[in-house]
């Protein structure tokens, strides 16, 4: 079992950057591949990026690529998603997600655990 918690939502003006973090309970957090997903309202949630359990090899959205990077700390069971260059529509519910195993990173029916979300909000 894998506990997620996230935080550094907030709010930001458009061009602005914000660093969140998702922390891990249990001492598998090593074992488990991590992803970032977001909500805007009235839309699916979607895929932003993902990180193998090494930290070695990262997947990104095309709507990320350049502007976000996702990290690891296995030391600190701790995953993050730096946001830069921060745009009106990257306005969301942010999630992050864990799985074992995963023949698809970008499918949400992959992920076994996910933590509660937090708000960011991009003003322009």
């Amino acid at each position: 079992q894998v506990q997620l918690v996230e935080s550094g939502g907030g709010l930001v003006q458009a061009g602005g950057s914000l660093r969140l973090s998702c922390a891990a309970s249990g001492r598998s957090f090593s074992r488990f591949a991590m992803a970032w997903f977001r909500q805007a309202p009235g839309k699916e949630r979607e895929f932003v990026g993902s990180i193998n359990q090494s930290g070695g090899s990262t997947l990104s959205a095309d709507s990320a690529k350049g502007r976000f990077r996702i990290s690891r700390d296995n030391a600190k069971n701790t995953v993050y998603l730096q946001m830069n260059s921060l745009k009106p529509e990257d306005t969301a519910v942010y999630y992050c997600a864990a799985t074992g195993g995963s023949y698809d990173f970008t499918r949400m029916d992959q992920y076994d655990f996910w933590g509660q979300g937090t708000q960011v909000t991009v003003s322009s």
